[in-house]
């Protein structure tokens, strides 16, 4: 492939429009719309599920399937306890760190419409005088949405169970950094949304079936990839999600390991990780020439490939990851190049893999 950029200006609209759009856990409908929307010209078919995964496929009635994923959730926060005075005390949807909530606007996603509020905080002023600073937790963070009174709330439409998001919009820094809220992981839907594009637009006929596939609910325990995967009973699964850049300060390398946002993908090994199905993906990016970086999982990736792998008598699975700066925060950032490139490690490996292997340590 081309080195100069394969991201074009309509991938870019999409991009923004889908990050910027809200798709919390358990309520990824309007994402996914917008997903299946762009993805539909380069696929022949969908399919989605109870839940709203979403899954676009090419070559559908061939029997050999091969599934490459991202999910389609953002992390959140539930209405949990309206006081008499109007303030509302919220519990986790996904791993939503307390910590940046003070001061953060948000948005209260009602039947109404959305409800605007602020996660308020005690001014510096009065914090403290009793000898003890108190910090952020769960316990004490609470949202003012300009009301006097519960009454005045529920007014608004909100109630207990209503989903709340933060407004945080993408943009791009110093030209090549993605920064947004939720690019954990609506930028893996975009990277295999693209790979279906290249395989279009290069008009590449592949031999087996290929799902396109954006789940729901991973950031509650990869609940979505636990259902689609019952009913595509794929072959062969590649899944692409986001790891930590260590590089960035009070992270400790030799826990989290040697990874830095620009040197490329990373690729994971792990006990779900299929040995035979990763070396192809390294084999793939050193034939190419596509910088790529290597991750050790102990036990499980904490990712969706721990759900393919472990379905339907086990499928062959692999992990490719997108170096990520302060994820599950409203800034989470990464790299241009390290996008083109996963999305080019991607494509080329599809175009590596044999109808019917079977990927067996035996053979």
């Amino acid at each position: 492939m081309s080195t100069k950029s394969i991201l074009k200006k309509s991938s870019m609209t999409f991009l923004e429009n889908y990050l910027n759009n809200a798709s919390p856990t358990g309520h990824e409908c309007e994402g996914q719309k917008i997903w299946m929307d762009y993805l539909k010209p380069y696929v022949d078919t969908f399919i989605t599920d109870t839940y709203g995964s979403a899954v676009g496929v090419i070559n559908p009635n061939a029997p050999y399937r091969v599934v490459i994923e991202g999910h389609a959730d953002e992390i959140s926060w539930y209405v949990n306890y309206i006081t008499d005075d109007g303030l509302i005390y919220v519990i986790r949807n996904g791993g939503s760190d307390h910590q940046i909530a003070p001061s953060k606007r948000v948005n209260i996603h009602t039947k109404k419409g959305i409800v605007r509020g602020v996660f308020g905080w005690p001014a510096i002023h009065t914090r403290g005088r009793s000898g003890k600073e108190e910090s952020a937790k769960i316990e004490n963070i609470f949202i003012d949405c300009g009301c006097a009174s519960k009454a005045e709330v529920e007014a608004l439409g909100v109630h207990v169970g209503c989903v709340i998001t933060y407004p945080d919009n993408f943009e791009i820094l110093n030209n090549d950094k993605f920064v947004c809220r939720a690019i954990d992981n609506r930028m893996g839907g975009f990277m295999i949304a693209e790979v279906a594009r290249l395989l279009k637009e290069n008009k590449k006929k592949l031999p087996f079936g290929l799902y396109i596939v954006n789940s729901v609910q991973e950031e509650i325990g990869l609940r979505g990839a636990e259902m689609i995967t019952q009913r595509i009973k794929p072959n062969v699964a590649i899944v692409t999600d986001v790891c930590h850049d260590t590089t960035t300060p009070m992270i400790d390398k030799k826990i989290e390991g040697d990874l830095k946002m620009g040197r490329g993908p990373v690729i994971a090994y792990a006990p779900a990780v299929q040995n035979k199905l990763r070396d192809l993906i390294v084999e793939t990016a050193e034939t190419n020439k596509i910088p790529f970086q290597r991750h050790a999982s102990s036990r499980v990736t904490g990712t969706d490939t721990d759900a393919f792998a472990y379905s339907n008598g086990g499928v062959a699975s692999a992990l490719i990851s997108l170096p990520l700066r302060y994820m599950h925060t409203t800034v989470e950032m990464v790299h241009k190049e390290d996008v083109e490139n996963v999305i080019k490690l991607l494509y080329e490996t599809i175009l590596k893999i044999e109808n019917n292997e079977t990927f067996s340590y035996f053979k």
